[in-house]
């Protein structure tokens, strides 16, 4: 839903953001930098854990159904490879060719990354100290820079490689996809702080009606960007919630599980619409 309302806006933005004149191998020291920030702070917060709670003990403080089953949070181990193979890649060529195409995207793409890297710290700093409001603030603002680096990689892509397309481009396919979901659920988790009953449906309709939007846009990016990573991974949280509520709600799991279906069979007409063209 948050997606659907700020990928079109964002659209019409064609300038850059403001940065810092930085030289390519000061950006690329700062990557690296940002990338362990982030990746200390993930780390910390189940093995420290930060304000006593690791993350799944906060979210049990606000239960809901779309909450997915724990497996599905192993996508944050693909993300973070793909982040590290992003870092890696712009490593190379911001110190070594930087005036090249790639080491130019690379230089474009390497200050929102860094504000990325802030914003996943922040999230969590918020998240575990029970700033529900906050978190949700940070939530958007991050899902906002992930659909505005998208936006500002769609005209190159086909000029990538396929190696340099799955590291520089792929990570942050896969990254939206996730944060989408994620955005949902933090705001679900907001109502459910502030105590709201949902009026006039029930949970278990929320909880459909989101997964059909959820459902949706992976289908958007089918069709309309040919990014099956994204759809993916909509697909993959559906299954979570599939595999964690269809006990407890078995409506929200039929729903997640009709929007698998839905996904994988929309991309297999797509395909066989387009052959036929």
């Amino acid at each position: 839903m948050a997606v659907t309302c700020i990928l079109p806006l964002l659209s019409t933005i064609n300038y850059q953001l403001p940065t810092i004149p930085m030289s390519p191998k000061l950006l690329a020291i700062r990557n690296w930098l940002a990338l362990i920030l982030m990746l200390t702070v993930n780390t910390l917060a189940n093995t420290m854990p930060i304000n006593g709670y690791n993350t799944g003990q906060v979210s049990a403080f606000y239960p809901n159904l779309f909450v997915p089953d724990g497996f599905t949070f192993s996508i944050w181990s693909v993300i973070y490879l793909l982040l590290i193979g992003f870092v890696v890649t712009c490593t190379k060529w911001l110190w070594y060719k930087a005036d090249l195409f790639p080491g130019q995207l690379a230089r474009r793409i390497s200050p929102l990354f860094f504000i990325t890297c802030l914003l996943n710290a922040g999230w969590i700093l918020a998240w575990h100290y029970l700033q529900v409001f906050y978190s949700v603030i940070i939530m958007l603002l991050f899902l906002a820079m992930l659909i505005y680096i998208y936006l500002q990689l769609q005209p190159f892509r086909t000029l990538l490689s396929p190696v340099q397309k799955l590291f520089l481009y792929t990570p942050f396919v896969v990254y939206l996809g996730w944060i989408s979901v994620a955005t949902i659920a933090n705001i679900t988790a907001l109502l459910v702080h502030l105590k709201w009953t949902g009026a006039p449906f029930t949970e278990e309709t929320w909880s459909i009606i989101m997964i059909i939007t959820a459902s949706i846009l992976g289908m958007i990016f089918i069709w309309k960007r040919s990014d099956r990573a994204y759809a993916l991974v909509i697909a993959w949280a559906l299954l979570g919630i599939y595999r964690g509520q269809s006990e407890q709600a078995p409506a929200v799991g039929y729903a997640a599980l009709a929007g698998i279906v839905t996904l994988l069979l929309f991309r297999v007409w797509l395909l066989r619409w387009t052959s036929n063209e």
